[in-house]
């Protein structure tokens, strides 16, 4: 049939359509269109530029030639809470239950680069994700799991480097060499003063460590990611999808430049790029979202960083189900919430999954929760059939133009933070944070409006006893870190595989990362690896480093 007959029998459809509404009158916040034909995507002569097969530039259709077929993605659940010991045994528990691959959650503390023992940690140790203080507790952390198998990602910001280099010397001490051991931190510090909060040091210094860590895992952790740079806080703080992947590629292209202008060579370092969506509840416009952002970044790498390799154009991705699509109300409408964005990722091509827990409004998961929420992607992996063909819904008339759609959305704002400097830049002049909180006001104001339901929250309630069950993480865990954490700088043995520290090495190693830092030519990691190995702490080190670089302060101009 032809684009004119098509166009003809389309405007007949049309001319129905309004008796249909006086009837039936639409509901708010449907897409603009409500009906998708041929006309709305390109013909078979765009295919091999736009679409073109999986694993082939631009990527479209995935990353791999086969996608599921031959490899299930990792399912990385993400785990942290209380002390060393006590995430220890849950991470045992996820492996024994089908888990591929660990994602650790940090308490607010050691985001931020406190040890549990500093005032400012009070009331927050352990809460949020396990206390890591020094090397004693990440040698806990991995007792009995072996780095040379297990992949681990770290969500860690502005202590990345610190956290990394405890994980690399408990690889060595377990007999795995660094270049060995593969993960992910997520190292993404940029998104942090746009939506997070969780920064340290101002900009300039915190860009001189995430390349510090590009060149020294290039050398030495080849298998490291050493970089996940994060859409799903951008979305969590209230992003649209178009938003999510333009700000988190801006922030990208920032990394990426901040490296070459290092000295490094795209193709040395773009490969062990990584990404991290959010998979949000709108299933179709996830698919095309993360469809959308591999085409992105193929084409930002290729055409603006003229990259050789094909590895250094691929976005891979792990993905999140949407913790703040999760409701305290009727939790367990929760399960089909992630159920569904699981879908998405699966049908989007994420490389690997985390599945949220229905209780996670309310709570950190309990251990049957976390079982539910890992057998939902072992469900979806095994029974649902959309692991078994690749990019299944490639072709929908929808699907296509969405993908269009939110590339062309992506291209202006990307346009637009380039126009204005690029990310660094954008970000100070506050114009990434306020499109967020507008596109987050608007999502709020729809929602107690009743334009947009939320099941159980604004439509369809119930009366409900309180919950019941609820993982509570004690206030003695503060008090027993500090315990640890005094009885380590007295130079006592605080668990089976530390000897005890040596005060006066740690403070020659201190001093000579003191020294480093004030030299912009050296590569900082040997020298926090070095500290790490004589136990100094994360606060020490984290306050050597906020001696030389200042700390940031957060300012939005509206």
């Amino acid at each position: 049939m032809s684009n004119e007959k098509i166009q003809a029998e389309l405007e007949k459809y049309e001319a129905t359509v309004a008796k249909a509404i006086a009837k039936f009158p639409e509901r708010p916040n449907l897409p603009e269109k409500r009906l998708y034909t041929p006309l709305d995507v390109k013909g078979p002569e765009a295919y091999v530029d736009e679409l073109s097969f999986p694993g082939e530039y631009p990527f479209t259709r995935g990353v791999q030639p086969t996608m599921y077929r031959g490899r299930l993605w990792t399912m990385r659940m993400y785990a942290g809470f209380s002390t060393a010991k006590a995430s220890n045994e849950r991470y045992r528990y996820l492996i024994a239950n089908g888990g591929t691959g660990l994602s650790c959650a940090f308490d607010l503390p050691t985001q931020i680069g406190y040890d549990s023992d500093d005032p400012i940690s009070e009331g927050e140790v352990g809460k949020v994700g396990v206390a890591i203080d020094s090397l004693a507790d990440m040698e806990v952390l991995f007792d009995q799991i072996d780095l040379g198998k297990v992949s681990t990602s770290m969500t860690i910001n502005a202590p990345a480097s610190v956290l990394l280099a405890m994980y690399i010397a408990v690889g060595e001490e377990q007999g795995v060499p660094a270049s060995e051991l593969k993960g992910t931190i997520q190292n993404d510090i940029l998104k942090e003063y746009a939506a997070r909060g969780t920064y340290i040091f101002p900009p300039k210094p915190s860009m001189r460590l995430i390349t510090n860590i590009f060149q020294y895992c290039s050398q030495n952790v080849p298998k490291w990611n050493t970089i996940s740079i994060s859409g799903y806080h951008i979305r969590e703080a209230g992003s649209t999808a178009s938003q999510e992947i333009a700000f988190t590629i801006s922030d990208g292209i920032a990394y990426v430049n901040a490296a070459i202008k290092a000295g490094m060579d795209v193709d040395a370092f773009a490969g062990r790029l990584s990404f991290f969506w959010n998979a949000h509840n709108n299933v179709l416009e996830e698919v095309a979202k993360f469809r959308a952002s591999r085409r992105v970044w193929a084409k930002v790498m290729k055409e603006r960083f003229h990259a050789q390799k094909a590895k250094s154009m691929m976005l891979r991705v792990h993905t999140q189900t949407a913790g703040s699509m999760l409701t305290a109300q009727q939790p367990n409408n929760n399960i089909i919430r992630v159920a569904l964005q699981t879908a998405a990722a699966v049908m989007g091509g994420t490389q690997s999954l985390h599945t949220n827990s229905r209780d996670e409004a309310l709570a950190l998961p309990t251990q049957e929760s976390v079982t539910i929420a890992l057998r939902t992607q072992q469900i979806v992996a095994y029974e649902s059939g959309l692991a078994d063909v690749i990019d299944p819904l490639a072709g929908s008339y929808y699907v296509e133009a969405m993908t269009d759609r939110i590339e062309k959305e992506a291209w202006e704002y990307i346009n637009k933070i380039d126009e204005l400097g690029g990310a660094v830049e954008a970000i100070e002049k506050g114009y990434i944070q306020k499109e967020i909180q507008d596109s987050a006001y608007k999502w709020q104001m729809d929602v107690e409006s009743g334009a947009r339901t939320i099941v159980g929250v604004n439509k369809f309630t119930i009366e409900e006893e309180p919950p019941k069950g609820l993982l509570k993480v004690d206030a003695s865990v503060g008090v027993e870190q500090c315990k640890k954490l005094a009885d380590l700088k007295a130079g006592k043995p605080i668990n089976k595989m530390t000897k005890g520290r040596d005060n006066a090495a740690v403070k020659a190693a201190l001093d000579e990362l003191e020294a480093a830092c004030k030299d912009e030519n050296e590569n900082l990691m040997p020298h926090i690896l070095k500290a790490v190995k004589t136990y100094a702490t994360l606060g020490e080190i984290c306050n050597v480093m906020r001696g030389v670089f200042g700390l940031y302060e957060a300012h939005v101009s509206l």
